[in-house]
C-alpha cells in the first residue's frame, strides 16, 4: 500500500479536465467567480487587489509547454509570491514558503501547479504543489529582468490612466537619484576580520557579482584659520580624502510627483557599484521617454548629475523655460557663475571680451559620453592691441579655456541657481528621497542575496509594489464615500 493517493500521483494528469484558473487580473475583475475557499481567504484578497490591476495575462513568462525536467513553474507566479513576500515583510524565500502553505488560497491564485489531494479543503495539497525553497530562489535569479519591468511598466501606465481621467499631467518634472546596495558579504561587516578589505582586485567570495565602491567623498579642507600642512610632512586629517567605502550595488531610480497626491517610480536600474552616478542618467531617461510617451521638460538632481549634458538633455529651443536643477560642482577650478559668455555663446576672458574657437577635437577620455571640445583662445593674439587688464598670461599666449562646444556646458556656468524658479524645482528633489525611504523600509539596502542578477529583480520588484501601493491609495481616494 501507498502513502500517497492516486490523485496525488498523477495530478498531472487529473489537472486536464479542470477548469483553467484565471489570471490574478481577471480574478481581480470578477472575483464572484472564485473558489469559495479563495473569497474566505481575507489575506488572499487583500493582496488580489493590490496587485490585480496588471495586466497579467500579458505578462512575457517563459515557455511552459516545454519540458524544463521538473514541473514548470511560470515566473508569473514566483513574481506575484516575491511580490508577496515584499509586501508582508517576510525575511527569506523559507518563510514564504511557509505563509504560502498556511494560505493556499495564494497558491491557487498566483497560479502554481496543483498537486491534487482530497484530503485538503483545497482539493490540492499546498506543500507538494509548491516548489522548494531553493528552486524559488534559484527561480528569482533566473527571471529575466525585462519580464519584471513590464510589471513596472504597467503600473506606470496604470497610474497615467487614473491621472490622464483626472486631467492631471504627470511625468513633466522628474528627479533622478541613485541609492547604495551593500552586498551580504563579510567585507561589508565591520566586526569581521578581513585582511584588505577594500581591495577591488580581491572579489569576495559570498558574491562573485558586487563590485567595490565609494557612496561618498570629502577631500575639501575645512576652512579655519590654521596654517596649511606642509606637504613634506605627515597630512593633517582635515586635508584627507575620507569616503565611505562598500562592496555591492546601485539602484538609479526616476521619480515624478502628482501634486496633492503623491510620487510614483518611472523608471529604475542597478548596477555594480563601481559605476558613476551620471551612467544611469541615459538609460533612465531613455526608459522614461518610452514610458511617459514625452520628453520631460524639467529634471532635479544632485551635484553628482552635474555635467553638461545634463543640462543639454532639458534645453529646447521652442521652450526656453525647461531646464535642469543641478548644484554647482565647481569641477575645473570654476566656481558658479564665474564664467562668462557673449552673446554669440563665446566664453568671455578675464578682461570680458568674447574668445575665439580656434580648434575642435572629439573627446572619449574626460566624461562618459564622446562629444566635441573646444580650444578658445585670446582674442588679441592676432592684433597688435595690448591685454587692457595687463594679464599674468599676457606673454604665454593669453586667456584659453577648453571645454565642450555644447550649450549645456554654456548652461551648468550660465544657470542662475539664486533665482526662485530654481529654488522651486530644486525643492521637487524630495519626491525621489521620499522613494528611496519607501524602498529602504522594504529592504533595498541590504538584500539576503548573493547574485547580481537576483539582486536586479527584486529591486524591479520593489519599486513596482511601491506604485502598486500608490496606485491603490489614489483608487481608495477616489471612491465615492457613503
Amino acid at each position: 500500500m501507498i502513502s500517497s493517493s492516486i490523485l496525488a500521483r498523477f495530478g498531472r494528469i487529473s489537472s486536464v479536465f479542470l477548469p483553467k484558473r484565471p489570471d490574478l487580473h481577471s480574478a481581480f475583475l470578477h472575483p464572484r467567480h472564485l473558489p469559495q475557499f479563495v473569497r474566505d481567504c481575507a489575506a488572499a484578497m487583500r493582496i488580489l487587489d493590490l496587485l490585480g490591476a496588471i495586466p497579467w495575462q500579458r505578462f512575457p513568462d517563459r515557455d511552459l509547454h516545454r519540458n524544463w525536467g521538473q514541473t514548470t513553474i511560470p515566473y508569473s507566479a514566483c513574481s506575484a509570491a516575491c511580490l508577496l513576500k515584499l509586501n508582508e515583510n517576510l525575511v527569506s524565500m523559507d518563510d514564504l514558503r511557509q505563509y504560502l502553505i498556511e494560505h493556499p488560497a495564494f497558491i491557487w491564485l498566483f497560479g502554481f501547479p496543483l498537486v491534487l489531494s482530497p484530503k485538503f479543503s483545497g482539493g490540492f495539497d499546498p506543500s507538494a504543489s509548491l516548489p522548494t525553497q531553493r528552486h524559488l530562489t534559484q527561480m528569482l535569479r533566473d527571471i529575466p529582468n525585462a519580464s519584471l519591468q513590464f510589471l513596472l511598466e504597467q503600473s506606470v501606465q496604470l497610474l497615467q490612466k487614473e491621472f490622464h481621467a483626472l486631467d492631471i499631467q504627470v511625468g513633466d518634472c522628474i528627479s533622478l537619484d541613485t541609492k547604495h546596495i551593500l552586498a551580504w558579504v563579510k567585507e561589508n561587516n565591520p566586526k569581521a576580520y578581513v585582511t584588505n578589505r577594500f581591495k577591488k582586485e580581491q572579489q569576495p567570495k559570498g558574491d562573485l557579482d558586487c563590485k567595490l565602491g565609494c557612496k561618498r567623498r570629502h577631500n575639501q579642507r575645512v576652512k579655519s584659520l590654521e596654517p596649511a600642512t606642509p606637504s613634506k610632512l605627515s597630512v593633517s586629517a582635515k586635508t584627507v580624502v575620507v569616503g565611505e567605502y562598500y562592496w555591492g550595488y546601485g539602484s538609479g531610480v526616476v521619480v515624478t510627483k502628482v501634486p496633492e497626491w503623491g510620487e510614483f517610480v518611472i523608471a529604475e536600474l542597478t548596477q555594480t557599484f563601481d559605476h558613476a552616478d551620471v551612467s544611469y542618467f541615459f538609460p533612465l531617461m531613455h526608459q522614461t521617454e518610452q514610458r511617459l510617451g514625452f520628453k520631460p521638460h524639467f529634471g532635479t538632481f544632485d551635484a553628482a548629475f552635474d555635467a553638461f549634458y545634463v543640462y543639454e538633455y532639458f534645453h529646447r529651443e521652442d521652450d526656453l523655460e525647461a531646464f535642469a536643477a543641478v548644484p554647482f560642482s565647481e569641477k575645473g577650478g570654476y566656481k558658479a557663475g564665474q564664467r562668462k559668455f557673449s552673446i554669440d555663446g563665446l566664453p568671455l576672458c578675464a578682461a570680458g571680451l568674447p574668445m575665439p574657437l580656434q580648434f575642435t577635437y572629439t573627446d572619449r577620455t574626460l566624461t562618459l559620453i564622446e562629444h566635441q571640445r573646444g580650444k578658445y583662445v585670446c582674442p588679441l593674439l592676432s592684433s597688435k592691441q595690448k591685454c587692457p587688464i595687463k594679464h599674468k598670461r599676457w606673454r604665454q599666449g593669453g586667456c584659453t579655456a577648453m571645454m565642450p562646444i555644447s550649450i549645456g556646458a554654456r548652461l551648468r556656468y550660465s544657470l542662475d541657481r539664486t533665482t526662485e524658479p530654481y529654488k522651486s524645482l530644486y525643492r521637487e528633489r524630495t519626491a525621489v528621497e521620499r522613494i528611496n525611504s519607501q524602498a529602504y523600509a522594504l529592504g533595498i539596502e541590504r538584500p539576503m542575496l548573493r547574485n547580481g542578477h537576483a539582486i536586479s529583480n527584486i529591486n524591479t520588484l520593489i519599486y513596482t509594489l511601491i506604485n502598486l501601493r500608490f496606485l491603490q491609495r489614489v483608487r481608495l481616494r477616489l471612491q465615492p464615500t457613503a
